[in-house]
């Protein structure tokens, strides 16, 4: 019976730093797991190789809901953005050597197609409101029918969301880039350039804005009201969800749908607002909320409340994350849209995937497994650069949510 013979951890910074997860089973069949948290990364490498790798040696690949019972329950403390990611890993891994195994790819084994693609959104951004809409309209000439729209405030300097080269990626700089923000001048422009968004291009896509999580529930709660007649597909983390009833107030105030959940990593941090309804899409990804296996167990909650998935998919989620997160999406009944920014060059010389773009959605490669290979020897031309997200500060110098 095949075994667990070797497991590896990666750090590599190609065009932005990745933690990647290797096991390789007694029989030479090697499966790829994610591990990255963003601005945290040597955090989950360290808890994989010092406490996880020895525990994974001689087990038996197949079992996978044994295992990740194993790590999670196991371990004691549970739960926590440190811990989750690193489950996330070893399940993903397992997933990706299921289906190297069986010969199939592994939406395959998840119970095949719902949909023929993925629909995705991605990230159209400027410095004021002219080269937002020409960044706009350059994503509608990809071919995408979904575009998050935002735009640094002017007079006040921040610029969250706003692209500064050919791939957007906030967590930039060697140590926090201190930002300012302005609540009330957010919430006075934010509403008028995404009415001149749909002035200029119409209702024909969906729309997006993520606000997050910078408002109290009552702005938040003002400001959907405000862009209700833009019809947003979403407004992204209004509010922190650490106070959960905060989104029952926002419900009552506006009919713009809210999506959350891309700093939540369990189904227990999600429970609460997909059973009461407090939610329409749940941004939980196969990366930060225990991989794979979980899920799908967030996903088919979800299912039962007629709240949608929406998965996070920024640059700071590897091409093995991205793949996986494709797999997952292509079979889930209740899938809304998927988060995709592409990567920078940097990243395909060292991870090769066969998730294709095409008419405004993503494919699954056709492969066995996940259809990604991580090369170690180009990795090894990125050596780890810290690079931390910014930290926003109010006018008056306090630290807000960033």
């Amino acid at each position: 019976m095949s075994k667990i013979e070797r497991v590896e951890v990666f750090v590599a910074s190609p065009g932005r730093t990745f933690v990647t997860l290797r096991i390789t089973t007694t029989d030479g069949v090697t499966g790829l797991g994610d591990a990255t948290l963003n601005g945290r990364e040597l955090a989950v490498a360290s808890y994989l190789r010092d406490h996880l790798v020895p525990l994974l040696i001689g087990k038996d690949p197949a079992r996978i809901e044994d295992m990740w019972q194993y790590l999670y329950r196991g371990a004691y403390w549970r739960r926590g953005p440190v811990t989750m990611t690193a489950i996330s890993a070893v399940d993903t891994a397992l997933w990706d050597i299921k289906g190297k195994v069986a010969g199939l790819p592994v939406y395959q084994l998840l119970g095949g197609r719902s949909r023929d693609g993925v629909t995705v959104y991605s990230h159209a951004s400027g410095t004021d409101v002219p080269s937002l809409l020409d960044d706009v309209e350059r994503f509608l000439d990809l071919g995408y029918k979904a575009v998050r729209a935002q735009a640094a405030v002017p007079d006040v300097g921040g610029s969250y969301g706003v692209r500064k080269g050919k791939v957007y990626e906030p967590a930039a700089t060697s140590l926090p880039d201190e930002q300012p923000w302005d609540t009330e001048a957010y919430l006075r422009f934010a509403p008028t350039y995404l009415e001149a968004v749909r002035e200029r291009f119409g209702f024909g896509f969906h729309l997006l804005h993520d606000v997050h999580h910078r408002l109290t529930p009552i702005e938040a709660a003002r400001f959907g009201k405000s862009v209700e007649d833009s019809r947003l597909f979403w407004m992204e983390d209004p509010t922190p969800a650490e106070n959960q009833e905060a989104f029952r107030l926002i419900r009552q105030h506006t009919t713009t749908p809210i999506a959350v959940g891309e700093v939540l990593t369990s189904i227990w941090d999600v429970q609460h607002l997909i059973t009461e309804q407090l939610i329409d899409y749940v941004r939980t990804t196969v990366v930060h909320a225990g991989g794979i296996t979980h899920l799908r167990r967030i996903f088919d909650l979800a299912a039962l409340y007629q709240v949608r998935t929406g998965s996070h998919g920024a640059t700071d989620l590897s091409p093995v994350s991205l793949a996986a997160a494709v797999h997952v999406d292509i079979t889930v009944p209740n899938f809304g849209i998927q988060e995709y920014m592409g990567h920078a060059d940097e990243t395909a010389e060292v991870f090769r995937s066969g998730v294709t773009f095409a008419d405004g959605m993503l494919h699954p490669s056709e492969e066995p497994g996940l259809g990604v290979a991580y090369d170690e020897k180009a990795a090894e031309r990125f050596p780890y650069q810290a690079r931390y997200l910014p930290v926003a500060r109010r006018l008056d110098g306090s630290v807000h949510d960033w």
